[in-house]
């Protein structure tokens, strides 16, 4: 009852939208539970970027290894580069990991990365560089890259998921569930007068499957598609054949099974960064402290 008519205020801005308090709380409940869901699934952690990662890195004894392996990422993307172009694609290679932020973040640009870049003086940064002195002249802009994230630390949205099967064979051990969700997720998938289900549909109700097995949404994580597309090549199931429900079902269940031995020898991890920008002071009242 308190916050309603603030938290109504923010979702209609402003508008005079008629919706029952009961209504509201119904679409509330549903969003909250479905991102409780998501978190649940993809737990995010907050992390604070403010140079000590940075500075343990450069001056840790991994760093010359993992930077010249950078480097010649970039060497062989581009044979030549002069100094400051080589510097700025190595920091887009590093990641929160080694301390820094997504540096594809305009105001992480403009803020963190630019400034270090505008102060390092690089006299010979025109010049074709080596090992070595990529080695040192990117060491100096990284040590004031960190300096600028300690008087103006970035916070960092993090969040990694390994897919590895296990959660498919939890699906798969468990026949009542298995058989319980294949059937709803068949409810609303069309059939011909004899009752048989085309194969194009597998990818739609795998889709519907997919959150119960632990699996990204079709789409959302290419090597998992690529994956999935092995599964169905096997048992070609993209010949676009009719076939009867339980043939559907079993033939969903071989591309499960497919996919998880796939996953077991090969998992796959992602991960994303995102910068969490503060709100503008103006932008919301909501949860302020009254006067």
């Amino acid at each position: 009852d308190i916050f309603f008519p603030q938290v109504l205020n923010e979702f209609t801005q402003g508008k005079q939208e008629k919706v029952s308090k009961t209504e509201f709380k119904e679409v509330l409940s549903d969003i909250l539970l479905g991102m409780a869901a998501g978190l649940k699934r993809d737990p995010i952690v907050i992390l604070r970027i403010d140079g000590e990662d940075l500075l343990e890195f450069i001056n840790g004894p991994s760093y010359e290894a993992e930077m010249l392996s950078v480097f010649s990422q970039i060497v062989s993307d581009d044979a030549v580069l002069p100094m400051r172009d080589c510097i700025v694609k190595a920091l887009e290679k590093l990641t929160v990991d080694q301390g820094i932020p997504p540096s594809p973040d305009s105001w992480v640009t403009s803020n963190i990365i630019e400034p270090a870049l505008q102060l390092w003086d690089g006299n010979n940064q025109e010049n074709l560089v080596s090992q070595e002195t990529f080695l040192e002249e990117f060491k100096k802009v990284a040590e004031r890259v960190a300096q600028n994230l300690k008087e103006q630390p970035v916070i960092v949205a993090h969040s990694e998921n390994t897919f590895d099967g296990s959660g498919i064979k939890r699906l798969l051990s468990n026949k009542f569930e298995l058989d319980k969700l294949l059937n709803t997720a068949l409810e609303n998938v069309p059939k011909d007068r004899n009752g048989k289900v085309s194969k194009e549909y597998l990818r739609v109700v795998l889709d519907v499957v997919a959150p119960s097995a632990s699996l990204p949404p079709i789409g959302a994580v290419e090597q998992i598609d690529k994956v999935v597309a092995d599964a169905f090549d096997v048992i070609n199931a993209d010949d676009g054949k009719a076939v009867k429900e339980d043939e559907f079902k079993k033939l969903l269940t071989e591309i499960l099974g497919s996919v998880m031995l796939q996953l077991e020898g090969n998992p796959v991890s992602i991960s994303s960064n995102s910068v969490v920008h503060e709100p503008l002071a103006s932008s919301s009242s909501l949860l302020q402290p009254s006067s």
